[in-house]
């Protein structure tokens, strides 16, 4: 005792209490996926409130020092029956909200298992266990200070419960901003109980009560054909009034609240209020429609692609060992789980992450739970060890993020037990891709397409002078611009890591089936009979590559040949082919009253893909440039006129003078207004159509989808040298450094990095376009620059490539994996991926692995193809 005594009083003074504001990680080991309930235990750090599994607590102390640490185990046993219950006690209460762990919601502590807990201290180097009720005979002081720590340990949320509990809220819904200043008109409107309804139709369901004027409505009409009329919208649109009550939700504890113009379901905390205005008492109202989550839920429910994209009518054998681990979805996490399966299967990824973990792990920063290259090279070591690809217990059981996945708008699915793994549970490193993003630090679903252009990101960041495994999907993009009026022509090349393949429905090949099916669908709705089977659109992909190299028209092009409005042809096509072709068949799109909605169609992707005939050609015999200018900015709140300069006479950038002419264009103020009212910022609107050249919708909307995420998205426009009058010239800042070593990283030298990040307000993915289009006069300074016997320092180096690192090769590609999605949204639904491995297909379905029996190419949202070797 004596000993132990010694050893406590040794470590007393790095022994902490948690307090407000520390993690602590008593849930998951920092390198491992080592838990409490595995074999060894885990180890928290009583100063730092990390934990490690047993084969890292040893590297830990030997790195830091930190000596002692409460060591957990659990076992796991089942629930003895309660025996006092009776027939006459009351049911269990049910859920309320789509929801778990929160009130109303599921309750994740409802399980059939308890825990029997060993906790002890643990002092190394020596091992010294102490047992929690050990601490008799310690001075008092000293006693309840480790009494203290170890209590507060344990029961201090842990950051992964923190977050959990966030995520399994999939209801939360925001008070509007119109909830305490809402306007309601004096017209003496007062609403019936019952018997609604809509002023414009017949519909009799789905009605919606406007709250400024009592205006009843009928709501939106859905891609399938359900729901209403667009009454309630257009009502908006002419009126401006932004909140909408649902009839038949409304009960004493609240209703479906809509605001059109933040476009989203909220909350009203004067609804009683609000709705008295019309004559309706809340407390005396009963539930008579469905609310829109059993609205979306049932939609879900119809889309035929559930049970053929989850091979569900099939027995699916499970697969088990390295590379066939599972990963736990943490709540409407399926999209990450997806694409991180498929990025682990590309030998590149698992170079530089997993086959590097040791010395990677050994590098890591005091804090490895916030280190970006650990925590992926935990998750690589995690899928491809095998040691977590085990079955889960005979016994049924389930880890509470193994239960019933809920989300707003989300299917409730049901997990098969049969083929579930123990698999792992990313949460340290979803909480760390997400860290302070506006989508992916949230716990909603997300589109898999984004999250896989959000991680490339992050590893570019992360990647800037060693071994980048982006390579493989990292190719050029050749843009010809030819204008029409002056037959003069425009390339620029830009990089790109994803070809986006459009969908021409009109190429149907069984259009009569899908006119006959619409009809049989009328039909039904109007008789209020069941919908007929679903037809789904064949479309052959051979359309959808004619449509990707087919030439599109861009209306009000800004000519600098003419240097006025034209009309302009745009060619796209590759500059380089990667080794790794990913395709996004774009599904996902806007119908005319710019609702989303997914195209139901079947595309039977080809085993093997050859893409040669789209390598592009760069400028050809007989064709004439354009003159390589940037168009100037003047929008109808702006005065015309010189906008002041910075720079030399041969700078393309914002400061230019080139900027100063009479003839400045227009911002395309439709396209402008139309971004608005699909609710993004106007200032975010006004960037989208300046950076893309006035070239329509389509193209402002993919800036704006790609740059939501940017710190200054909804940031004025500011051009360096503006001036208005009695104002002064601006300069612009120096460029980042961050900025610098990322186009550093791609293959350029620091002093074409500045020149480009100067030439573009310090825009980085401006900065890399500037790059590409300016290569040939980039590369004859280079050469000026040697010649003149500049410093190497000061030059690019003969030997450093000019433009970003690029592999290329023959365009001939075989399909090696595919994302799936099921549901009406990309922000609902599911995600499951089909991986091609060792000559078979496997079906990822988060914690289920299993050799697959059908995979449904045809229904893919996202491909993987891998190149042919030639």
């Amino acid at each position: 005792m004596a000993e132990l005594s010694e050893a406590l009083l040794s470590v007393l003074p790095s022994i902490r209490v948690p307090k407000a504001g520390d993690r602590v990680h008593k849930d998951e080991c920092a390198f491992s996926f080592d838990t409490p309930e595995s074999d060894g235990g885990l180890y928290i750090c009583m100063n730092t409130f990390l934990g490690f599994g047993k084969q890292y607590v040893e590297k830990h102390y030997q790195k830091t020092g930190q000596r002692v640490y409460l060591h957990l185990k659990r076992t796991r046993k089942l629930k003895e029956e309660d025996t006092n219950s009776s027939a006459g006690d009351p049911p269990r209460k049910k859920p309320t909200r789509l929801a778990i762990g929160v009130e109303g919601g599921f309750d994740i502590t409802e399980e059939k298992f308890e825990y029997d807990e060993d906790v002890k201290i643990v002092i190394l180097p020596d091992h010294l266990d102490i047992p929690r009720d050990g601490l008799e005979g310690l001075p008092d002081m000293v006693k309840d200070r480790i009494a203290s720590a170890i209590e507060a340990i344990l029961t201090a949320d842990s950051a992964s419960r923190k977050q959990e509990v966030q995520a399994w809220d999939g209801e939360v819904r925001r008070v509007s901003k119109h909830a305490f200043s809402l306007h309601q008109l004096q017209n003496d409107v007062r609403i019936p109980p019952c018997g609604w309804k809509c002023s414009k139709c017949d519909m009799k369901e789905n009605l919606w009560l406007n709250m400024t004027d009592g205006a009843i409505l009928c709501g939106r009409r859905y891609f399938d054909g359900s729901g209403g009329n667009n009454h309630a919208v257009e009502h908006y649109r002419e009126t401006g009034y932004p909140l909408a009550v649902k009839l038949g939700t409304i009960t004493p504890d609240g209703a479906d609240v809509y605001s059109y113009d933040e476009d989203d379901m909220v909350l009203d905390p004067n609804l009683a209020e609000h709705l008295a205005h019309f004559g309706i008492d809340m407390l005396k109202m009963q539930k008579t429609d469905k609310t829109m989550t059993e609205l979306e839920i049932d939609m879900n429910q119809r889309i035929g692609e559930w049970e053929l994209i989850q091979e569900s009518g099939v027995q699916l054998k499970p697969l088990y060992g390295p590379g066939y681990t599972g990963i736990r979805n943490l709540g409407n996490s399926c999209y990450l789980n997806s694409v991180m399966q498929v990025l682990f299967s590309i030998p590149d990824f698992q170079r530089k992450y997993v086959d590097k973990l040791e010395k990677i792990f050994q590098s890591a920063p005091s804090d490895p739970t916030q280190d970006f290259s650990t925590q992926v090279a935990k998750l690589g070591h995690g899928l491809l060890s095998g040691e977590y690809s085990r079955p889960a217990s005979a016994d049924g059981e389930q880890q509470p993020d193994q239960k019933v996945r809920l989300g707003y708008g989300n299917l409730l699915m049901r997990v098969l037990h049969e083929g579930m793994q123990n698999g792992i549970a990313p949460r340290m490193f979803k909480s760390l891709i997400g860290k302070g993003h506006p989508e992916f630090s949230t716990n909603r679903q997300q589109d898999a397409q984004e999250f896989f252009l959000h991680f490339i990101n992050m590893v570019e960041r992360n990647c800037r002078s060693s071994e980048n495994p982006n390579e493989v999907f990292r190719f050029l993009v050749e843009e010809k611009l030819k204008c029409l009026a002056t037959e003069k022509v425009k390339y620029t090349q830009r990089v790109d890591y994803i070809m986006q393949l459009p969908v021409p429905m009109d190429a149907a090949l069984n259009k009569d089936e899908l006119l006959e099916y619409e009809e049989k669908k009328r039909q039904a709705e109007e008789e209020k009979q069941p919908l007929p089977e679903l037809v789904r659109a064949k479309v052959p992909f051979s359309s959808c590559l004619e449509a990707y190299g087919a030439p599109e028209q861009v209306d009000d092009f800004w000519s600098t040949a003419l240097q006025a409005k034209s009309v302009a042809l745009k060619t796209t096509r590759f500059a380089s082919f990667p080794d790794y072709l990913v395709i996004q068949i774009k599904k996902f799109t806007f119908g005319l009253d710019w609702v989303p909605k997914k195209l139901d169609v079947s595309i039977e992707m080809p085993e093997e893909l050859d893409i040669s005939a789209l390598q592009g050609t760069g400028l050809q015999e007989g064709e004439e440039e354009m003159p390589d200018i940037a168009p100037p900015l003047v929008t109808p709140d702006e005065p015309k006129g010189s906008l002041g300069f910075y720079g030399n006479e041969d700078d393309d950038s914002f400061c230019s003078p080139h900027f100063s002419s009479p003839t400045s264009p227009m911002l395309d103020e439709s396209v402008i207004i139309q971004l608005v009212e699909m609710g993004f910022p106007m200032d975010a609107c006004r960037k989208a159509v300046y950076y893309t050249g006035n070239s329509g919708v389509e193209a402002a909307m993919n800036w704006v989808m790609s740059h939501m995420d940017d710190p200054d998205f909804a940031n004025p426009l500011v051009l360096p040298g503006s001036s208005g009058p009695g104002s002064t010239i601006a300069c612009p800042d120096p460029p980042s450094e961050d900025s610098v070593a990322t186009i550093v990283s791609m293959g350029f030298s620091r002093d074409q990095a500045m020149k480009a990040l100067r030439a573009t307000n310090n825009s980085l993915e401006r900065a890399v376009d500037w790059i590409f289009s300016h290569i040939d006069d980039l590369d004859a300074e280079a050469a000026m620059d040697i010649s003149e016997g500049r410093s190497a320092a000061e030059s690019i180096s003969e030997s450093v490539p000019v433009g970003p690192k690029v592999r290329d090769g023959p365009g001939k590609y075989q399909l090696f994996a595919f994302i799936s999605h099921m549901g009406t949204s990309t922000m609902c639904g599911h995600y499951v991926c089909h991986i091609k491995k060792d000559g078979r297909w496997v079906i990822y379905n988060d914690q289920k692995v299993c050799a697959s029996e059908k995979p449904p190419k045809d229904l893919g949202y996202i491909y993987f193809y891998q190149r042919i070797p030639s």
